[in-house]
């Protein structure tokens, strides 16, 4: 388990980021930041850190996490 998984309770974003994510994406969820928990969460998903952020890829797109806030910065197609 890493400290993604450990602190999902934790993950948030800002309005700037939840509009960026439907954009990316074209997601027309009301809650985004229960979509990707949902997403990070899944059995299927690959999830790394690379420096200062997590990055989990499952199914066509990539959630980017800032890894010291749990702040989903953006999340776009693969």
């Amino acid at each position: 388990m890493n400290d993604l998984i450990e602190n999902i309770d934790k993950l948030h974003t800002t309005e700037m980021g939840v509009a960026r994510i439907k954009r990316n994406l074209s997601l027309e969820a009301e809650d985004v930041v229960e979509w990707c928990r949902l997403k990070i969460l899944d059995k299927d998903a690959v999830t790394e850190r690379k420096g200062k952020n997590w990055y989990t890829s499952i199914e066509h797109c990539v959630i980017t996490v800032n890894a010291y806030s749990y702040t989903i910065i953006t999340a776009h197609r693969k």
